[in-house]
């Protein structure tokens, strides 16, 4: 009896599934670009990396490096732990009541997770741009220079320069120099957002975390999105959690796919949606499954 190949592959792939599911360890393949970066070239180390909600384990012993001003796509299915991995970048998981980690992450080669950080600090060293635009009820320029006030910062001729050094940085500048100290409110969702990176980048942070940026707006606005993200690559270091994989080959000079809270595969975007090592992620990116 002839078997179906498309049938057989399909069945490969969900036996694969069964095995993440059921907790069988899978060593992830790293691209030898990405398994021995020298220390300069790292902003962010992630080692051994596990977390916890209450007894439910969600991240299981992640390892991967972020190249320094390069951009780094993290893709899965809904529910893989992508965005809680990116949350456990700034911390912000620890506002959740029963969550437990174990391994660390390094910024710059400093541990986030050591028992005498200073949480606060440590966020002033990240920008963070959520999934829907969330701009203050104040104007355009007290959104922009909002990390520095509270900072301390009060001199007008640095809010000045940092505010239009920021809305530059965020391809707005052109868009709203004119109406500075009118509400921010009243900006469209995709200047809303390009205003969000602005507020995220004007205390210049050592990187970008960027969770689903464009899933709210039309496709002009994520166009835009997109182009500033090209943009900022160089300057930044920026690390995006995206479900859409078009995107992350469009954005992004690195890709990790996850699924189940592990890393299954970490490569240049290039070789990760051509030649992929892994027939999972293979799969997953020809929408065999997710």
């Amino acid at each position: 009896m002839l078997v179906d190949t498309k049938d057989a592959r399909i069945q490969e792939t969900m036996n694969a599934i069964v095995r993440v599911s059921h907790g069988m360890e899978v060593e992830p393949a790293i691209h030898p670009a990405l398994s021995d970066l020298a220390d300069p070239e790292v902003v962010l180390r992630i080692k051994d990396f596990s977390l916890w909600y209450g007894k439910a384990q969600t991240l299981f012993r992640i390892g991967m490096d972020i190249p320094k001003g390069k951009v780094t796509a993290l893709i899965g299915p809904s529910g893989c732990g992508k965005s809680t991995l990116l949350r456990s970048v700034n911390r912000l998981n620890d506002l959740i009541d029963g969550v437990q980690i174990s391994g660390d992450m390094l910024l710059n080669g400093d541990s986030i997770y050591a028992p005498d950080v200073d949480v606060i600090e440590l966020r002033k060293r990240m920008g963070m741009v959520a999934q829907k635009p969330n701009p203050f009820p104040m104007s355009i320029y007290e959104n922009v220079v909002f990390p520095l006030r509270i900072d301390g910062i009060r001199d007008r001729r640095i809010l000045d320069e940092v505010c239009e050094r920021s809305l530059r940085g965020a391809a707005l500048w052109d868009e709203v120099k004119d109406r500075l100290h009118d509400s921010a409110l009243a900006l469209s969702g995709g200047q809303q957002q390009r205003l969000c990176i602005a507020r995220a980048i004007a205390a210049d942070p050592e990187v970008l975390l960027m969770d689903e940026p464009a899933s709210s707006l039309d496709p002009i606005a994520t166009a835009k999105v997109e182009e500033l993200i090209h943009q900022l690559r160089g300057e930044y270091t920026i690390l995006i959690v995206t479900h859409n994989m078009q995107q992350a080959a469009r954005v992004s000079d690195f890709t990790a796919f996850m699924y189940m809270g592990r890393l299954i595969e970490y490569a240049p975007t290039g070789v990760m949606f051509v030649k992929p090592q892994l027939k999972e992620t293979e799969d997953y990116i020809l929408g065999r499954f997710g």
